[in-house]
Formats: C-alpha cells, sequence, structure tokens
C-alpha cells in the first residue's frame, strides 16, 4: 500500500475529486474548480519533486483528475492508475511535457493538458536577463561587492561586452525565440541572424520596419538574416539564444564541436530545454575560454549541473526560472486547472491555444472549453466553436 501524502483540503463535499501534487500561485485556479463543485487536494508535503509512488498515494480510488509538475514522470504507472480510479484528465503545469509519456495517457484515454500561450515574453525578458547579465558581468561583479573586495575604481574592473550594434543569434525563431529577438533589437539596436526550418516574416518585417526608422532618425539601422544552417548562426553572432524543441535530432545540438565555432568572446543563453547542450563539453568550453560566456535557466540533468559548471565564473546559472513572473505562473495554474475541469464537464476543446487571454480574465467566466490538450486528435475531442 502506498505511504499517505500531506495534503491541504479545499470544498470536502465536492462531486468531482481532483488533485494537485503542488500547491500553485495565485487563488483564481482554487476558486474556479470548488465553484463548479469539485474537492480540490493540494499535495503540501515537503518535498521539492514526489515519487511515482507519493502521486500514486495521491489518486487513491477514486479520482476525476490531476494537476501536476514537469519534474514528475507521467508514464504506464500513473495513467493506468488514473483511469482504474475513474479520472480521465491529466495537465502539466507547463507548456513542455518531455515528463509525460503521451502513448501511455492515450492507451488509458487520459486527456493530456499543458499551458502554452502565457509563457512567451516571461521566458523570452528571462532570455534577455542573462544575456545582459552575461555581456556586463553582473554576477561575478555582485559577488565581488558583497565579498567586500571593493576598493576603488580601476580602468580593467569587470570590463564586458557592448550589445549596441553587436549581432544577436536565435536558433529557433518561434513564438519565445522571436519575442527574444525583438527585445534585443529594439533595446540594444543589434542586428539579426537567425535559424529556423520556418521562415520568420513577421520577425522579418519588424526589423526591417525597425532599420526603416531608424535611418529616418538619422541612426544605423539594424539588418536581419535568415541563415541557411546553424553553424553560420554559431559563427557569426555575438550573442546566441536558443530556442529549439527538444527531441533526438536537438539533443546535443550545442557539443564541442559547434562550441568551437563560436567566438571566443561570444555569449551563449539557453532557456528552451537543457539538454539541447552537451554540458560537460560546455564546461569545458568555459574552462579553456574565459572570455566566452554562459547564461542558462536549464540544465542536462535537472536539478543537478555536470561538475565544474558551479565553479566557472563565466558563467549565470539560475534554478529553470523563465516563466516565474506572477502574471505567468498565475496564468499557468489557471490554465492546467481549467485544462482538468474541462474534461471533467465534458467541455470542447479551445481552437487555438497559444490564444489564451480570454482564460485569464479575473472579471469574466472563462469560456466553456479545455484550454489546451495535445492529445485532443488521437482521443477524438470535440473542437470549441467559440
Amino acid at each position: 500500500m502506498a505511504k499517505p501524502v500531506q495534503i491541504e483540503v479545499w470544498n470536502p463535499n465536492g462531486k468531482y475529486r481532483v488533485v494537485s501534487t503542488k500547491s500553485m500561485p495565485g487563488t483564481r485556479w482554487i476558486n474556479l474548480l470548488i465553484e463548479q463543485d469539485c474537492r480540490l487536494e493540494i499535495c503540501t508535503e515537503k518535498k521539492t519533486i514526489l515519487s511515482v509512488e507519493d502521486i500514486l498515494a495521491l489518486i487513491g480510488d477514486r479520482c476525476d483528475g490531476v494537476i501536476g509538475q514537469l519534474t514528475e514522470d507521467w508514464g504506464e504507472t500513473l495513467f493506468s492508475a488514473l483511469s482504474r480510479a475513474g479520472g480521465k484528465a491529466f495537465s502539466n503545469m507547463a507548456v513542455g511535457y518531455n515528463n509525460v509519456d503521451v502513448e501511455a495517457a492515450n492507451k488509458y484515454g487520459v486527456a493530456v493538458g499543458n499551458t502554452p500561450g502565457v509563457l512567451t515574453e516571461t521566458t523570452a525578458e528571462l532570455a534577455a536577463s542573462l544575456s545582459l547579465a552575461a555581456a556586463r558581468r553582473i554576477v561575478e561583479a555582485d559577488e565581488f561587492m558583497r565579498a567586500g573586495k571593493y576598493e576603488g575604481w580601476l580602468p580593467h574592473l569587470f570590463v564586458g561586452n557592448l550589445l549596441k550594434g553587436q549581432t544577436v543569434g536565435v536558433i529557433g525563431a518561434g513564438r519565445i525565440g522571436s519575442a527574444y529577438a525583438r527585445m534585443m533589437i529594439e533595446g540594444f539596436k543589434m542586428n539579426l541572424i537567425y535559424y529556423d526550418l520556418y521562415q520568420a516574416t513577421r520577425l522579418e518585417k519588424f526589423v526591417t520596419a525597425y532599420g526603416q526608422f531608424l535611418k529616418a532618425s538619422g541612426e544605423q539601422p539594424v539588418t536581419w538574416k535568415r541563415a541557411a544552417s546553424m553553424e553560420e548562426v554559431l559563427r557569426e553572432a555575438d550573442v546566441i539564444s536558443l530556442h529549439p524543441i527538444l527531441d533526438k535530432t536537438t539533443y546535443h545540438l550545442v557539443n564541442k564541436e559547434r562550441l568551437a565555432m563560436m567566438k571566443k568572446e561570444a555569449i551563449l543563453v539557453n532557456c528552451s530545454r537543457g539538454p539541447v547542450i552537451d554540458e560537460v563539453a560546455l564546461v569545458e568550453h568555459l574552462r579553456e575560454n574565459p572570455m566566452f560566456r554562459v547564461g542558462l535557466d536549464v540544465f542536462e540533468d535537472e536539478p543537478y549541473m555536470k561538475p565544474g559548471l558551479a565553479d566557472m565564473k563565466n558563467a549565470v546559472v539560475v534554478p529553470h526560472i523563465a516563466s516565474a513572473s506572477k502574471w505567468t505562473r498565475e496564468g499557468m495554474a489557471t490554465l492546467a486547472a481549467l485544462n482538468v475541469l474541462g474534461k471533467i464537464k465534458g467541455y470542447p476543446v479551445w481552437g487555438n491555444p497559444n490564444s489564451v487571454d480570454v482564460f485569464l480574465n479575473e472579471n469574466s467566466q472563462p469560456p466553456a472549453a479545455c484550454p489546451s490538450i495535445i492529445n485532443s486528435k488521437t482521443l477524438g475531442l470535440p473542437v470549441s466553436k467559440l
């Protein structure tokens, strides 16, 4: 028998039993569930990552749906248990779902939700923040000050890289990659080189228009270039931000050979997925090239870093906080809850999962729809006409 876990219960007499494996930001998601007659149980165990056994205990003998986290292993064991308990809905509080065996969910008829549409600007902002922090050596300088080492201004003290007029490289110019590019171009008047399988027409038009504005203002116009290969971006860019999906083709996309292609004083930023970079090779490259700098929000074996990375002064590392703005995290919680609630209530699936503002308006009731179900076609779920 699975060991019991600590929970907090809302609306104990509710008709539908919904479990959240973690407490989540905000209260709107809670209110939306209990207003629709859900008994909500929130796990309060003092563990960062719940085990499969912990989640089995939470599911129990009867459970209509679960809101989970990307650190959890949702595969055959959990989906079969949820199905036996009468559950038909699971949602990650995340846009990614590398932790989910979607085929297992399909096998047991469980809808899998995620939370796109609220992370774009927030994630792009963190990528821009890491770019600036690495370029201007902010973390090193902060540590220097706190250690009481500052004795006065010196000409060579923490000299970093100027971004204005340099070239920003984007690998993966989707929503987040394009938003990051716009921030760097408009904020620092950087030129753009990008690589993507698909042409980023809107981004190109933005850069062209901004370049014309600068020229009309008597300033040097910015330019854009769509690279024929990723290697072209690595060779030419001064700052490179990674925004690909993670699959077999992008695992260790940045390896020892590709790191060697980059400029000696380049800056590499990753807010996408940790395994996109060969972290062992990165540590070696940082050690051998002290003017090369990196900003990382994700890691190959989270929550761990590869040996030596923490010792690198030319690395800025933060603990997977790209989505950690109040508005975004509360929005993710709301969308995850509505995915589960919508499936329980038999609602159709929203037609555009990247256009979800209507679900986040606190002054009105959300549409009767599931914001984003990634396996909706496989399960034959209807699409909302709203």
